[in-house]
């Protein structure tokens, strides 16, 4: 019997070397879903930074410093286009090209940078005065009051084209998102 003594030692190393390993892979998976949580946490943050773009893109169509007539040709300078580009991909987008796009801020408080392009959805430049070239809203303009007078010379109708505005916001550790607004 004598033969025996040192089997139980030599199990109970393997059994030891064996707890070990789990431990470090249950250790390793632990930090490896906090990580992707942590991502998941920084893409949100950036998503909810692209509201000041869109919301500077607004202020910026419907501020005083654009005339209305303004808004029929490109003014790259703003990084406004009065057509829609079909071909256009956020994702493969040059942002960073000189009058691609505009830097509404250098660094957000939290750490986010935005850009934001409009792009009025016309397929032609110039005044948008048909739906065939262009998606618009159509504002009737009844002069007759109420209740509506049969005889009343009516007005034109307003048409006001609708626009896409597309924001960008890189964020920390290279998060990237994008948001997109239709307005008219």
């Amino acid at each position: 019997m004598r033969t025996q003594r040192g089997v139980v030692l030599i199990i109970s190393l393997i059994v030891l070397v064996a707890m070990a390993l789990a431990g470090i892979a249950m250790v390793r998976q632990l930090s490896g879903g906090l990580g992707v949580a942590g991502n998941l946490a920084f893409k949100q943050g950036a998503t909810s930074s692209g509201d000041a773009g869109l919301e500077a893109a607004l202020d910026w169509i419907r501020g005083a410093t654009v005339l209305p007539d303004q808004l029929n040709n490109d003014i790259p300078a703003e990084s406004y286009f009065s057509t829609w580009d079909t071909a256009f991909n956020p994702t493969t987008y040059d942002w960073k090209a000189t009058n691609a796009s505009k830097l509404i801020t250098d660094t957000l408080a939290s750490g986010e940078r935005v850009r934001y392009v409009i792009h009025r959805l016309c397929s032609v430049a110039g005044a948008a005065y048909s739906r065939t070239q262009c998606v618009v809203a159509v504002k009737d303009n009844d002069l007759g009051g109420e209740p509506p007078i049969t005889n009343a010379p009516k007005a034109e109708p307003t048409i006001l084209p609708y626009y896409r505005v597309t924001a960008r916001v890189e964020g920390p550790r290279n998060t990237i998102s994008y948001v997109q607004m239709m307005m008219f």
